[in-house]
């Protein structure tokens, strides 16, 4: 029988096939799909928050950071500016770690262009803002450039500050790590002390202090004469933590750590710290059920976005603290073991929810669609193992609970409900998408779906490494359909959680948009895209 169906078909296309008349804007994913070929700037930077560092399922580390060096040096050639300001909005809290922006500020630097070199100067201090920092920083540049005379001029200021108390903290807490100790970078960068306090400061780095100053030299150089008076008084760990302010990376090398001494550092502890030694303080009963002034202080801390924000504390730090303190030992680099304190678990959870950036619930109808396909669980970002699954739903679960009108599924090759939703801790929401895990990549299947139940969704929302091959039509074909049969309107959102140089969004879709994962800001970003202002 002769009918017409294949001109109604004529939408769609093996996602292993380009999509006819758009070959030029697509490229080959290394699954074998054909996608939309990411601008250099949505690749610049998913790299920078997401990092090349770790292995993919469809690309090692080396292949991923090749590219990310590829991507750094044809965006400094077009815009050394727009990359300092790449750098600088992952440096600040919103990237994994600071890692990849460190990386970046020194591929920065090798810029030809008088600008790059210029740009590198201005942001060099608001990236590299910790010794620990500075180390790193210093790894990188001997690695791939060496020291020159604009990374001399850089270490040479970041030494000589004129916030001599800070400086002092940098250089006392963190004093040695990545094969580099401070010792190394005065002499390597020929650092003249511009006061007698940098100088004083400089010599204890260079020399230490053989005899005890009978008294303190100035404030700035404080916790650097408790901490000497620590260590020839090592069993006076108490008083010295508790007068000369000092942190658990000064006083642990050279005190006598008891119980009494890690609750004297617990009441200063500060966020990053306390996240990282929850299990830590939960062995040595600072925490437990009954000591609730110091869960109270906990909470206080954690569940305060000023404090996270603060910080610069990223949802996957709380993710990771959330997964380590849970195994009470079995995950993570502990060597401890320890018993989880239920309520340490229920602030945790309230910290994860509040590490997001969201907005008052905006009446739209989101479908969210997490990727569960095997490249998902495979993809780890910590070396707790935490899968782009795990992350992707915890983010959807972070959107979903500011909302009202919402489902979560999952896709792979079909479209499944998960069985999550916002009365579910972000626990109970990743058992349940990791329990899911199946067979090939097709975002389309959502698009499908939601046609078949004839779901008015406002907002699609996809959570995925990109790579979508399984499908004998493309997604962005599936959205057409989609509009044309129940909601002209719909809006698509794609969360990409891999550094890779594709896209689903058609570049031709005024109403399709392309996030970089593993941002605290996307669930807002998202909430605005929906109300229309952006």
């Amino acid at each position: 029988m002769v009918n017409y169906q294949f001109f109604l078909n004529r939408q769609q296309t093996p996602q292993t096939q380009p999509i006819p008349d758009r070959e030029a804007e697509m490229i080959q994913g290394r699954s074998g799909g054909y996608m939309f070929k990411a601008d250099l700037w949505q690749t610049l930077r998913r790299c920078l928050l997401i990092g090349t560092a770790n292995s993919t399922y469809y690309a090692g580390k080396h292949e991923l950071t090749n590219d990310f060096v590829n991507v750094l040096e044809k965006a400094i050639q077009a815009d050394p500016q727009r990359v300092a300001s790449e750098i600088l909005y992952a440096s600040d809290g919103r990237s994994i770690n600071n890692s990849a922006p460190i990386f970046a500020l020194v591929i920065l630097s090798m810029g030809d262009a008088p600008e790059a070199k210029r740009a590198f100067q201005e942001i060099f201090s608001q990236v590299v803002r910790t010794g620990s920092h500075f180390y790193e920083w210093m790894s990188y540049t001997k690695s791939v450039r060496g020291f020159g005379k604009i990374v001399r001029e850089a270490g040479q200021n970041w030494l000589a500050r004129q916030d001599i108390k800070g400086l002092a903290y940098q250089l006392l807490k963190y004093q040695q790590r990545q094969g580099f100790s401070h010792r190394d970078a005065l002499r390597l960068f020929h650092v003249k002390p511009p006061t007698d306090e940098h100088n004083q400061l400089f010599q204890w780095v260079l020399n230490g202090w053989s005899e005890l100053p009978p008294q303190i030299p100035s404030e700035a150089l404080s916790q650097i004469w408790w901490y000497e008076w620590l260590k020839r008084h090592p069993e006076q760990t108490h008083q010295a933590i508790a007068q000369g302010r000092l942190t658990h990376e000064m006083a642990a090398p050279v005190g006598k750590m008891d119980r009494q001494a890690w609750q004297l550092l617990f009441n200063e502890m500060p966020s990053g710290a306390l996240l990282r030694n929850l299990g830590s303080l939960t062995e040595l009963g600072v925490l437990r059920a009954d000591a609730r002034k110091n869960l109270d202080r906990v909470q206080a801390v954690l569940n305060s976005r000023n404090h996270l924000r603060k910080g610069r504390i990223h949802p996957i730090d709380v993710l990771k603290a959330l997964k380590t303190y849970q195994s009470g030992g079995q995950l993570g680099r502990s060597q401890k073991t320890w018993t989880p304190v239920p309520r340490v678990i229920d602030i945790l959870e309230k910290a994860l929810e509040l590490s997001f950036d969201v907005l008052q619930p905006t009446g739209k109808t989101f479908l969210h669609a997490v990727d569960v396909s095997g490249s998902m669980s495979y993809y780890s970002v910590s070396s707790i193992g935490l899968s782009c699954c795990e992350i992707a739903t915890t983010m959807a679960l972070a959107t979903a609970k500011a909302e009202k009108n919402y489902r979560i599924l999952g896709f792979a090759d079909d479209f499944r409900d998960l069985g999550i939703s916002k009365r579910d801790s972000f626990n109970s929401a990743i058992q349940k998408a990791s329990n899911q895990n199946f067979g090939g990549t097709d975002a389309s299947v959502a698009y499908r779906w939601a046609i078949d139940q004839r779901f008015h969704a406002d907002v699609f929302c996809f959570w995925t490494d990109c790579e979508s091959w399984a499908g004998y039509q493309h997604p962005s074909q599936a959205l057409v359909e989609y509009r044309r049969r129940v909601n002209p309107n719909a809006k698509a959102v794609y969360v990409t959680l891999a550094p890779y140089n594709i896209s689903l969004v058609d570049p031709q879709d005024a109403n399709s948009w392309d996030l970089a994962g593993f941002d605290p800001s996307s669930p807002r970003l998202i909430q605005m895209l929906a109300m229309g202002e952006l």
